[in-house]
């Protein structure tokens, strides 16, 4: 038989499976199992491109809440603020923030109670300051200048040694103001209401770590109780300044310490942390100066009011 000169067809190769009208298919350039081009198919347990999802221990700069009643500080969201959201559950951290603002707050206290009992057991420096008025109201130039900066200015708050420095100023211009209106007072009286704060203080600490209730969850309420102990504060000097009315004086002192107490709660909470808000890491010198100027505050309403001749 003879060879053919060329190979049959291809439609005679295979009559039985014909091939489909317009021919086959192409054949795609890659097998199934292999990923196409433009990269593998993500594993389901890995990120995505673009970077690695924020941890949540850590926290998030920007993030605040508003400000406290009677303050200067930030009151908004933003980074010049010294509050944010939860969201640094570090407990060394915390624990670390928090004993640096208490050791602030410590020596803080005792510089001022040093400057108390010079003006109240030492007579010729508590008649110096008796007669020279002059003290007091240098004393409360500086110390309102210092906590406006200390208070309002992120970058002097945050940066050492500035802070320390002004934090120290601070600290001696309210020491020489109580010191002065200590002065003017019967010396029995400065201890009880020395005593009284010292219970205080300590009882709202124990009460923020042991309470539900979260003071920082509110504060539009201090707020309002912040606006409300200025216009007292204004409508009583107004009348006083005419007349001195006894029960309006014992009134308002009552209602500034009052005020001050619940507001060293707020503030105790905002540095414990473990609440809805809290102070940043960072604002120990915030959180120290915030709690000392309510200590101080609660200190002089009791001594006007156990200090009444």
């Amino acid at each position: 038989m003879s060879q053919p000169s060329a190979p049959p067809a291809y439609d005679d190769k295979n009559p039985l499976y014909p091939p489909p009208p317009g021919g086959y298919p192409q054949p795609h350039p890659y097998a199934g199992g292999y990923p196409q081009p433009g990269g593998y198919p993500p594993a389901a347990g890995y990120g995505q491109p673009g970077g690695y999802p924020a941890a949540g221990g850590y926290s998030h700069p920007g993030m605040a809440i508003p400000t406290m009643p009677v303050r200067f500080g930030g009151d908004g969201i933003g980074d010049g603020s010294p509050f944010q959201s939860v969201d640094w559950d570090d407990r060394k951290i915390r624990h670390t923030f928090i004993r640096k603002v208490y050791a602030i707050i410590s020596l803080q206290l005792l510089v001022t109670v040093g400057i108390i009992s010079v003006f109240t057991f030492v007579h010729p420096v508590r008649s110096f300051v008796q007669e020279n008025i002059a003290i007091y109201y240098a004393s409360y130039a500086v110390f309102l200048v210092t906590y406006l900066v200390l208070a309002c200015c992120q970058g002097p708050r945050r940066r050492f040694p500035w802070n320390i420095i002004l934090l120290s100023i601070f600290t001696l211009a309210m020491g020489l103001m109580t010191g002065t209106i200590a002065s003017v007072h019967r010396t029995n009286a400065v201890l009880i209401a020395m005593l009284i704060t010292a219970i205080v203080a300590i009882i709202v600490t124990i009460f923020c770590f042991q309470t539900k209730v979260d003071f920082t969850s509110c504060p539009g309420l201090f707020c309002v109780l912040g606006i409300v102990v200025m216009v007292t504060g204004i409508i009583t000097a107004i009348v006083l300044s005419f007349k001195y009315v006894s029960w309006l004086h014992m009134l308002y002192a009552a209602i500034g310490a009052i005020a001050f107490t619940l507001f060293l709660a707020y503030d105790t909470q905002l540095v414990l942390g473990n609440r809805k808000n809290t102070l940043s890491p960072e604002e120990y010198v915030y959180g120290a100066l915030t709690i000392y100027t309510d200590i101080i505050y609660i200190f002089t309403f009791l001594l006007q009011i156990v200090g009444r001749d």
